[in-house]
């Protein structure tokens, strides 16, 4: 529990820094452009881009900073593209997003299998339960009926996504870009 309390400590510290809200800036551009590029599958599915860039967010500035990025590029987002009503629900998701996948690959050792579980836990609270749960609020479909099929797209980009995730990380690490990126930060 004191390892979690320190790396909160660490990345909220981060946030004191105006390189690494540079740095969150520059990725969150990216995200924009790259969530302006969500393909829309029915009513209740989309498969978007923009994961990656704030991914990358997550892993150089931990929990509290991804915490904060994600609640904010959410609300950009919808400023820049709206999609229908705003909803605070999809805000908190992907605030708890920030600090789950901060939580797995701040100051972590990359690794695919700490990708992989990362991808999933993400995918299991944050977008099978709790957009669900924002769906069934928002329209009032059934949460047993909405499940099955985000059940199904979640599994199906799972593996995607933690492949794309870490191939780029590493890359861009064997590169040497995040390094510098840390140190302008």
């Amino acid at each position: 529990m004191k390892k979690l309390a320190t790396l909160f400590q660490d990345s909220y510290r981060e946030l004191k820094n105006a390189g690494t809200i540079t740095t969150m800036a520059m990725f969150g551009a990216i995200g924009v452009i790259l969530g302006s590029l969500t393909i829309q599958i029915g009513d209740f599915i989309k498969i978007g881009f923009s994961s990656i860039a704030n991914q990358f967010v997550y892993y150089l500035f931990g929990p509290a900073a991804g915490c904060f990025y994600g609640g904010a590029l959410d609300i950009l987002k919808y400023v820049v593209k709206p999609t229908g009503a705003f909803f605070p629900g999809w805000t908190i998701s992907a605030m708890a997003a920030g600090v789950i996948y901060g939580v797995f690959f701040y100051k972590k050792k990359l690794s695919i299998l700490r990708v992989l579980a990362a991808e999933l836990t993400v995918s299991v609270v944050c977008n099978m339960i709790l957009g669900t749960l924002w769906l069934n609020m928002m329209y009032g479909k059934g949460f047993f009926v909405l499940l099955p099929v985000r059940v199904i797209k979640n599994l199906a980009m799972w593996p995607i996504n933690s492949f794309l995730f870490y191939t780029m990380t590493f890359a861009l690490e064997q590169t040497g870009i995040f390094r510098a990126l840390r140190r302008s930060a």
